[in-house]
């Protein structure tokens, strides 16, 4: 198809566009009459909606790798022309794809899937075999099973009788759009009959129409014909997922998580997601970011709120924050985890399509078990080349200090006794339609390393290569691109080349020096973060040790404290530009520090507090610094823009105290949650 690439590209690519279209529009033109056809005829339809379908995709990566450089003389309104193809493109894709899961609703019964065919097939080397597989289809999928007779009309008949006894109503918590042909499409509320319960998550259902087909399991909760739903649809916390043990007339087990409202928000959401799907903008394992969503709820997955001391359950002492009378400091604190993870590469991470523009590319990870998110969510953003689109790295090599949200080498602090204890990474992407100007959040996949064996042995400190999995973290057995299936078959390299275009994350494990153990030590013993900032955190911690425990007149007095450090630092945590600044202004300062100086704790507190009170607090209330929003490129470059500006002002005239007063410097009106800090508002009570 490409033999003559070399020769105006663009426009090869063009005529096999239209020649594509002329094929689509003749293969829609017969499925008009579809419903005349016999059973042989739809399969034939079928098979070339599959096969056009792969022409299509064939096309539109090459046209998606075509560069303005690769034609031989100018071209005029190159750009505007290759998206005019990709749109062609997209369009025919959706027409291929309505066709194919109207064909296979019609009898899904009599069609088979490439992949599946390829599965059955003892010996795909062998063309008569795989001839005489496409007549014994239809056996094969008559019982929805993989069953080997054929099902006479009594069978069937005798199967609907007993469907009360064998197979058990199930209510959809959610819509549901068919993603691939024998697929079973429903909307919330419709009642599903389950006929088998597979293992890797999609179960085969029939709806009240006497359609079959499959569903993901995560989408349908038992259904009570006297009560209705087994718990009320509204504010309910109930577990979606139920367990493939479940034993007939056995109650499903209840989930009481905080945060499971977030994972049914996104559910709500999905219907944008099947939208992109559709169009070909995104792949099919895309969903809606699980983490994102809980970040949105509030403050209890947030930086700034593992950074609080924690309270015991008697609510009367501190549980995580101890002086130590000797050393005249807060007490080190060793925890069950406490290790340094370092974030290397992505890989053959798939490409959206160019309806959606790419605001940011990131990795969210926090502590999971499973079930519950233990940790604050931590955010770490990529960058990529134009050259290299499926790669994301971490950490570049760039001039002057790295920014923290850059910074792929994380701390990992837990004290969880949590045998599944483990990391959860989200791969997201955040981006904006072309067409509408929405935003929206998405996650390009996930993964989840237990960081215990079977025995409760920690795992062993290395790299590890990390297989994405589709769907959310509560989704089993879901491919980021069902395109490229993991399920290899044929040679040993077959394999092999299969493995190597799944999207990966490669992360690696690091043991800690005396240093590191010493300096993480005197952190939260639950807090995920950069290791850039955490000499920062630090000196936040000895300062707060210094208010609550060491200066307090008594330890049962809750009155309000007068200090704006302890006030403010924990929004720095979610402005990481202004704590570039700090981090900027401190390293600044300490290059002029004596090694004596160095080595006096309390005069380094003394010096970091003179340059938090130069740096970030006139920072934190100008009102010429928009306010902070994530992955607005705009809004980023013109905060960063004032802070640079403030600081070159700052080491011009040695210290804030002029800009404070100039008349240039517009602040907002005095609050007094600028100065005061009440830590009984601001730390974490539950301590169970």
């Amino acid at each position: 198809m490409l033999a003559r690439r070399q020769r105006h590209p663009l426009q090869a690519l063009q005529r096999r566009s239209q020649e594509l279209k002329l094929q689509v529009d003749s293969l829609l033109s017969e499925s008009r009459l579809k419903g005349v056809l016999d059973s042989s005829k739809r399969r034939d339809i079928y098979q070339r909606c599959v096969q056009l379908k792969q022409a299509i995709d064939e096309n539109k990566n090459a046209l998606q790798k075509l560069n303005k450089a690769d034609e031989p003389a100018p071209v005029g309104n190159y750009n505007q022309k290759k998206e005019e193809e990709h749109n062609l493109l997209d369009k025919l894709t959706h027409q291929l794809q309505e066709l194919a899961v109207s064909i296979s609703r019609e009898n899904i019964t009599e069609i088979k899937t490439p992949s599946e065919r390829e599965e059955d097939d003892d010996s795909a080397d062998e063309d008569e075999e795989a001839e005489k597989e496409e007549e014994d289809d239809e056996e094969e999928e008559s019982e929805g099973s993989g069953g080997e007779e054929e099902e006479t009309e009594e069978e069937e008949k005798q199967e609907n009788e007993s469907h009360s006894q064998t197979s058990k109503e199930y209510i959809a918590v959610g819509d549901f759009a068919a993603q691939q042909a024998g697929d079973l499409t429903f909307k919330k509320g419709e009642i599903l009959l389950i006929i088998e319960k597979k293992p890797d998550g999609w179960w085969i259902a029939k709806n009240a129409k006497g359609n079959k087909g499959l569903i993901p399991r995560t989408y349908v909760e038992p259904y009570n014909k006297e009560g209705g739903q087994d718990s009320s649809e509204e504010g309910s916390e109930e577990d979606v997922e139920v367990e493939d043990q479940t034993a007939e007339g056995e109650e499903v087990k209840q989930r009481t998580d905080s945060h499971w409202s977030a994972v049914r928000k996104a559910i709500s959401e999905i219907n944008t997601v099947d939208v992109l799907t559709t169009m070909g903008a995104i792949p099919a394992g895309f969903r809606p970011s699980t983490l994102f969503q809980l970040l949105e709820e509030g403050n209890q997955f947030r930086a700034s709120y593992f950074l609080q001391p924690e309270l015991t359950p008697s609510q009367l002492a501190f549980r995580d924050l101890m002086w130590d009378a000797k050393t005249g400091t807060i007490r080190s604190r060793p925890s069950r985890v406490s290790f340094i993870l370092t974030l290397w590469s992505c890989k053959m991470i798939p490409l959206p399509g160019m309806s959606i523009q790419v605001l940011s590319r990131h990795v969210r990870l926090c502590l999971f078990d499973g079930n519950k998110v233990l940790s604050n969510i931590h955010t770490v953003r990529a960058t990529w080349l134009p050259k290299k689109p499926k790669t994301w790295t971490f950490s570049p090599q760039v001039t002057g200090i790295l920014p923290c949200l850059l910074d792929g080498d994380c701390f990992i602090r837990s004290n969880s006794s949590s045998p599944d204890l483990g990391i959860l990474f989200e791969l997201g992407i955040s981006y904006i339609r072309n067409s509408t100007g929405e935003r929206g959040e998405l996650s390009c996949g996930w993964v989840f390393l237990k960081l215990f064996d079977a025995s409760g042995i920690p795992i062993p400190a290395k790299t590890y290569e990390l297989f994405l999995n589709g769907g959310t973290p509560y989704e089993k057995g879901v491919e980021v691109d069902p395109s490229i299936s993991r399920r290899a078959h044929g040679s040993v390299f077959h394999q092999m080349m299969t493995m190597r275009r799944q999207p990966q994350l490669l992360v690696k494990l690091r043991s800690l020096n005396r240093r590191s153990r010493d300096l993480l030590s005197l952190l939260p013993e639950t807090l995920i973060g950069s290791m850039c900032s955490i000499h920062l955190l630090i000196f936040y911690r000895q300062i707060l040790g210094d208010v609550l425990l060491k200066d307090r007149m008594t330890m049962q007095s809750a009155d309000l404290i007068s200090n704006p450090v302890l006030a403010t630092f924990p929004k720095l945590l979610e402005q990481p530009d202004i704590m570039d600044a700090l981090r900027s202004s401190w390293a600044e300062k300490e290059s002029t520090l004596k090694r004596s100086e160095k080595r006096d704790r309390e005069f380094l507190k003394a010096t970091f507090l003179l340059v938090y009170h130069d740096c970030v607090i006139p920072l934190l209330h100008s009102t010429l610094l928009p306010p902070f929003r994530w992955a607005e490129e705009e809004t980023e470059a013109a905060r960063w823009k004032v802070i640079t500006d403030f600081l070159k002002q700052n080491q011009e005239n040695e210290g804030a105290l002029q800009a404070l007063l100039s008349p240039d410097g517009v602040h907002e009106p005095f609050d007094i949650s600028e100065q005061t800090y009440d830590f009984l508002g601001e730390i974490r009570k539950n301590a169970a």
